[in-house]
C-alpha cells in the first residue's frame, strides 16, 4: 500500500495537470473568439443602430433574450464541438453589439487612441489578473458571493438608468463595473486552477464575457473621461 501522504501527492499532481490541461484549451479557444469578434466589430461599425438608438430598451432586451438563448445552447453542448460552434456564434454576436460604442468613440476627435488605449488597458490588466490567479494558486472562491450581488445590483441601475439617463450615473457604473469584471477575472481563472470549473468551454464562455465587458466599460470611462469632441 502507498503511504497516505503519495497517495495525496499523486492526487495533487493529476489535478495539477488536469486544471493545466484545462486552462491551455480554454486559452487557445479565448484566442479563436476573438476572430469572429473582430469580424463582428467591423461589420458593427458600419451598420445602422438609429432604431436602437430609439428604442432602447426593446432592443437591450431583444439582444438580452437572444445572448441567454445561446447560453442556455453552449451550456447543453458544453461537452461537444456544437458548443464550440455556438460560442463562436455568440462572441460574432458580441463583436456586432461592439458596433454603437466604437461609432461613437471613432466620432471622437481621438477615438482611435482611445479604443487601442481601452483595448491595452483591458489585455494588460487580463494578463496580470490572470498572472495572479494563475501562478499564486490562491483560491479566490470566496469573492464569489460578494461579485454575484454586484453584478445583479449594476444590471438593476444598468436598467434603472436607460429611464432616467442620467450620465453621472453611467459614469459611476462603468467605473464599479471595471472593478467587478477585474474581480471576476480572478474568480474564473482560480476556478481553473483551483480544479472548480473542468469544462474548457464554459470557462471560456465565462472569461469571455469578463474580458469584453471590462472593455466595454473601460472605453465608456475613457470616452467620458479623455474624448475630445470635434
Amino acid at each position: 500500500m502507498q503511504p497516505d501522504y503519495q497517495i495525496a501527492a499523486s492526487t495533487t499532481t493529476a489535478l495539477d495537470a488536469g486544471a493545466h490541461k484545462v486552462l491551455r484549451n480554454t486559452y487557445m479557444l479565448l484566442g479563436l473568439t476573438m476572430v469572429p469578434t473582430v469580424i463582428g466589430a467591423v461589420a458593427g461599425m458600419s451598420m445602422n443602430f438609429a432604431w436602437a438608438a430609439q428604442h432602447p430598451i426593446m432592443f437591450a432586451l431583444g439582444t438580452l433574450a437572444l445572448m441567454f438563448g445561446l447560453f442556455a445552447g453552449i451550456t447543453a453542448n458544453r461537452n461537444s464541438a456544437l458548443g464550440v460552434v455556438l460560442l463562436l456564434v455568440l462572441t460574432g454576436l458580441m463583436g456586432v453589439m461592439l458596433g454603437p460604442i466604437l461609432q461613437l468613440a471613432l466620432h471622437l476627435k481621438n477615438g482611435g487612441q482611445l479604443v487601442t488605449l481601452a483595448a491595452g488597458g483591458t489585455g494588460i490588466i487580463f494578463l496580470t489578473l490572470a498572472g495572479i490567479a494563475t501562478t499564486s494558486k490562491k483560491d479566490f472562491s470566496f469573492l464569489g458571493n460578494f461579485l454575484m450581488v454586484g453584478i445583479i445590483l449594476l444590471i438593476v441601475a444598468s436598467l434603472a438608468n436607460l429611464f432616467f439617463h442620467i450620465p453621472a450615473l453611467s459614469l459611476a457604473l462603468s467605473g464599479v463595473a471595471v472593478l467587478l469584471f477585474s474581480g471576476f477575472i480572478l474568480f474564473d481563472v482560480s476556478r481553473i486552477v483551483q480544479g472548480g470549473e473542468t469544462n474548457y468551454v464554459m470557462a471560456t464562455l465565462s472569461i469571455y464575457l469578463d474580458i469584453y465587458n471590462l472593455f466595454v466599460n473601460l472605453l465608456q470611462l475613457l470616452m467620458a473621461l479623455m474624448g475630445e469632441r470635434e
